[in-house]
């Protein structure tokens, strides 16, 4: 998609601060973090919500929980703990419609998320 911010990063014509990346996704540090460690992790294909999902996503899916282990480790929050989220539309808090996780420690965090 060639508005996509986060196809942009991916592609590299954007910079960004770069955590971990395979051949399936890429993290990366979220330029306006609402925790001590905010990543991002965007799978390379553009899909742009949960709702887009198809049963081919299955095994993407699964390898971004794994991603948010390893970023977990690579930030020094695994063991304290941290908070993943997926927004889905506007009423979820979506802001940019590219599929992406959300990893946050660092701080306690509190519930309801808000």
């Amino acid at each position: 998609m060639s508005n996509c911010i986060f196809c942009k990063i991916i592609a590299r014509e954007l910079q960004s601060k770069i955590v971990y990346e395979d051949d399936i996704c890429m993290a990366f540090d979220d330029v306006n973090p609402q925790a001590p460690v905010h990543v991002l992790i965007v799978p390379r294909e553009h899909i742009p919500t949960l709702n887009d999902l198809t049963g081919n996503h299955k095994e993407m899916l699964g390898h971004l929980c794994m991603v948010v282990n390893k970023v977990a480790e690579i930030k020094k929050i695994k063991e304290r703990g941290f908070r993943v989220a997926i927004n889905c539309n506007p009423a979820g808090g979506q802001m940019v419609y590219h599929l992406h996780v959300h990893v946050m420690g660092g701080r306690q965090m509190t519930w309801p998320p808000g």
